[in-house]
């Protein structure tokens, strides 16, 4: 059975007022990656469904639990998959797509039933889930990083060398609402996104990844002038809703799945934040 956990958006004014732990149930994630298992979060933030399903022995199927309101998951939604484990296998009716690690797979509203096969339980591919709603059909596509869309940003002396890989995305394929990629830090950079900036019209969900046991990364959210943090260990998600800043500092270089979905998918439209309007 797919486990399923539902978050209530969460207003600035009432992000104001969280302690440390409140913050937490709000906006981190954690313990998504359990081995035999599929788990989802579904949050009313743009209704993002965050998940992972890790398969050892046996096939995983996507379930669609009471909170997606329909009987199939992908009857109204679209799906991004991304793998950050070993090699694995995405079914999809008839449909076999191997996806090694840092591949990803765009699974349109209406493909059908989706399960997820390791090829080598020993060293499991780990799945990471992202779906939104839908309203029209796409054609399922995999997507590595050599087809993707792949940009380099930042400085040895800011500290943010930096590679963005765009692969669910306009110029690379075709989707409703959702996009999505990576960003791998270059070793000895540590910042990523500063100077920030909010994107009110679309949120965006974060997965660090690529991070050692002791490793930590400083998640810098909330309004441009009520900032907080939230403290983030390996294959742990941060939920930003549009009115929330979303930068990070890592104790380490560090690399992370990003998706978005809202209004539109124009990557640039962002609002940025000065640095000197930061509190």
């Amino acid at each position: 059975m797919t486990d399923i956990e539902v978050r209530q958006a969460c207003s600035p004014g009432e992000a104001r007022r969280l302690d440390t732990s409140a913050l937490r149930a709000q906006f981190h994630v954690g313990g998504l990656f359990r081995e035999a298992a599929i788990r989802l979060v579904y949050t009313h933030v743009d209704r993002f469904v965050i998940g992972a399903a890790v398969p050892t022995d046996a096939a995983l199927t996507l379930e669609a639990p009471k909170p997606i309101g329909s009987p199939g998951f992908l009857d109204r939604r679209e799906l991004g998959v991304f793998n950050i484990g070993g090699a694995g296998e995405v079914r999809i009716g008839e449909e076999r797509h191997r996806l090694e690690t840092c591949e990803a797979l765009y699974v349109g509203m209406g493909a059908g039933e989706v399960s997820f096969v390791s090829r080598d339980p020993a060293r499991p591919a780990r799945f990471y889930l992202l779906s939104t709603p839908a309203h029209a059909a796409h054609p399922t596509r995999k997507i590595t990083p050599d087809q993707a869309r792949r940009i380099d940003l930042g400085a040895p002396e800011t500290a943010n060398v930096r590679q963005l890989v765009q692969m669910i995305h306009p110029q690379v394929c075709a989707s409703c609402q959702l996009v999505m990629g990576f960003t791998r830090l270059a070793p000895g950079a540590v910042w990523n996104t500063m100077p920030c900036h909010t994107h009110d019209r679309r949120s965006e969900v974060y997965l660090y990844f690529d991070l050692a046991p002791a490793a930590r990364v400083f998640h810098l959210m909330g309004e441009p002038d009520e900032t907080r943090h939230l403290v983030m260990a390996n294959e742990e998600a941060a939920i930003s809703p549009g009115w929330s800043i979303h930068a990070g500092c890592g104790t380490q270089a560090y690399s992370f799945v990003w998706a978005m979905a809202g209004d539109n998918q124009e990557f640039a439209d962002m609002d940025h934040v000065a640095m000197e309007d930061l509190r």
